[in-house]
């Protein structure tokens, strides 16, 4: 597929895929159709939730989450600096302003919810939080910050699909769904998370009102759709909102069936893995491995470190790649790009520590524990070689 040694991440595709995707072709309809409803179907009882709307790719499921929820220009929606921009884009997109909060710490790389409280102003309509790495935020005061407040609290849950959220305070053997902990939920399906289908996305959500309403945004506001005139359950329709063509197709949704089933599986793989890194990274001092002592059921999508510096970063990522082992960034710091400069990003320290020092490792299901060995111990020799500033936090 590459020409890295190590590729940072990788598919779990096999004969099941391609039968999948063979039917849709022999079936001869492509568009939104039975394929789609059944992913719906099966995904909605996966979360536990009463509507799952399958969108275009995740882009398109925040989008959609902004309009249903009724967010208007001029509003502000709390989101964390340390996010993919695609929240951000789509806050200013439709004139609503982005307020970044900082992350917890470089431990937990997830949205401060003291932060979150300390932002709120009157022009405050919603909160986006984004389980980072498949690991839940602290949901249940974030959930009380937002019943105080009357705030939608939404869900960037492009990373953890599978995930559940157990109170920390209660250590409960079990805990609801990640998807399934505010109004709304957001997922994406890119070639790289735990459930690819190359592109694609889905909304969750519980609330009847926004689930009718999502799904007359997704397809232009019509209620009847192409697949259901074809079957002859309706010979027309009406366009009753202004919407958009942020529909799924068949061969995607036919894939995510698939996905799906192999979904558990998979993150229990990638537990496993996570749990190797962990082993090996944690006693380096120095550095910091995020969520090393975490406890609940996360999606276990992405393993990172944190290196001392900015120069030790640079210093291991380019040596890394030299030995064939790819790497990443998740992510920059987002008012630091220049297209969010003009906002207003004080006070966020934490954000900006963990971005200018912060490392995406390879993790997939298939990879093998001989890969994640090999990987750490190019990590441990080129921490002692690499020139960490001993003055630094």
């Amino acid at each position: 597929m590459s020409n890295w040694h190590i590729p940072l991440s990788d598919l779990d595709y096999g004969s099941e895929e391609t039968a999948a995707v063979q039917r849709v072709l022999q079936s001869k309809w492509l568009s939104m159709g039975p394929e789609v409803q059944a992913f719906e179907q099966e995904f909605a009882e996966f979360l536990g939730v009463k509507h799952a709307i399958a969108v275009a790719n995740g882009t398109a499921a925040l989008h959609l989450s902004y309009l249903a929820l009724g967010v208007e220009p001029g509003d502000e929606i709390i989101q964390p600096a340390i996010n993919f921009v695609a929240a951000a884009n789509i806050s200013v997109a439709i004139g609503v302003t982005p307020v970044f909060a900082d992350i917890i710490g470089l431990g937990e790389p997830t949205i401060d919810p003291a932060d979150i409280e300390r932002r709120i102003s009157p022009r405050t309509k919603a909160v986006l939080v984004m389980h980072y790495g498949g690991y839940p935020c602290r949901m249940a005061e974030i959930q009380g910050i937002c019943q105080k407040y009357g705030l939608a609290l939404i869900e960037d849950a492009c990373h953890a699909v599978g995930a559940r959220y157990l109170d920390s305070q209660s250590r409960a053997p079990h805990g609801n769904m990640v998807g399934n902990l505010g109004d709304i939920a957001c997922f994406s399906f890119f070639s790289n998370k735990n459930l690819a289908t190359g592109e694609g996305g889905l909304v969750a959500t519980n609330r009847d009102d926004l689930g009718e309403r999502l799904r007359l945004l997704r397809s232009h506001g019509m209620t009847t759709l192409s697949w259901e005139r074809h079957k002859g359950h309706a010979s027309s329709y009406d366009v009753i909102l202004h919407g958009y063509n942020y529909r799924l197709d068949e061969l995607r949704a036919a894939l995510g069936r698939v996905q799906l089933k192999k979904l558990q599986r998979n993150n229990s793989r990638r537990q496993q893995f996570v749990s190797a890194y962990q082993q090996h990274l944690t006693p380096i001092s120095g550095w910091t491995v995020p969520f090393s002592d975490y406890f609940g059921d996360s999606a276990y999508h992405l393993i990172v470190i944190v290196a001392p510096d900015k120069e030790t970063r640079t210093h291991v990522v380019k040596t890394l790649k030299e030995a064939g082992i790819q790497t990443s960034l998740h992510y920059p710091c987002l008012p630091d790009f220049t297209a969010f400069r003009h906002l207003t990003s004080h006070d966020l320290e934490q954000s900006r520590l963990f971005a200018q020092g912060v490392i995406t490792l390879p993790l997939f299901p298939t990879m093998t524990l001989d890969q994640v060995e090999q990987v750490c111990s190019h990590i441990y020799e080129l921490s002692h070689l690499a020139p960490v500033k001993d003055d630094l936090p």
